[in-house]
């Protein structure tokens, strides 16, 4: 049975996806959570979902880093972005980041159900006209670069790198993992050297610069 979630603040919007989904797929078992940190936990809790279907605008999602943190940690499951902003630049960063597709939310049911079946035959959707639009932007920016590195973290690094940011020693980041110090400085060094950093410094730069400009550490 395929197992979706579909995480969205928004009630009316999850009951069209839901709808959409019951045409097309009338016996998968359907999951709903209104904002990243209940969409992580049920995740735990639900080892076996298929789908992720990501508002990238949750209210406690700090912009691409919610995309970026979960598929770092649950590498399994497919995510597919919704999301009311079009912006190409933005839907590019998050394809890098291991988005499966990006689904509008002023698509129509019959689109949303054209796109769902796309993408629940293991296939990545765009919208002709966002497809368009990303064929025309310029070449990847520094930015992008970067999310593409760290798309490449290992689902622990990005651990690591996401404590790091929010400013733990290395002695609080092993405690919390329950390791040994030691391979938190292993792990260290094997995310300065993928993200082209020298220190702790430059790499929560990098991760924090996936988040609005207006959630931003003014320092960073």
């Amino acid at each position: 049975m395929t197992r979706i979630l579909i995480a969205d603040d928004h009630p009316l919007f999850r009951m069209a996806l839901k709808q959409a989904l019951k045409a097309i797929a009338p016996d998968a078992a359907l999951l709903e959570a209104e904002s990243l940190a209940t969409a992580r936990a049920t995740l735990d809790r639900e080892p076996e979902l298929d789908l992720l279907l990501l508002d990238l605008h949750l209210p406690d999602s700090q912009g691409l880093m919610g995309l970026a943190s979960i598929r770092a940690e649950f590498p399994a499951v497919a995510v597919v972005m919704i999301s009311a902003s079009e912006d190409p630049l933005m839907i590019r960063s998050a394809l890098s980041l291991g988005a499966a597709g990006y689904i509008p939310k002023r698509a129509s049911l019959d689109e949303l159900g054209h796109a769902l079946g796309v993408i629940l035959a293991c296939e990545s959707y765009l919208p002709d006209d966002i497809r368009l639009s990303l064929d025309q932007l310029p070449e990847p920016s520094a930015d992008e670069r970067m999310a593409e590195r760290l798309a490449g973290l290992t689902p622990q690094q990005f651990r690591v790198l996401s404590m790091v940011a929010d400013g733990k020693l290395n002695k609080q980041i092993a405690d919390r993992l329950g390791i040994q110090e030691r391979t938190i400085k292993a792990h260290l060094s094997l995310i300065f050297q993928k993200l082209g950093v020298r220190n702790r410094t430059q790499a929560s730069v990098l991760l924090r610069s996936l988040a609005p400009a207006s959630t931003r550490d003014p320092a960073g």
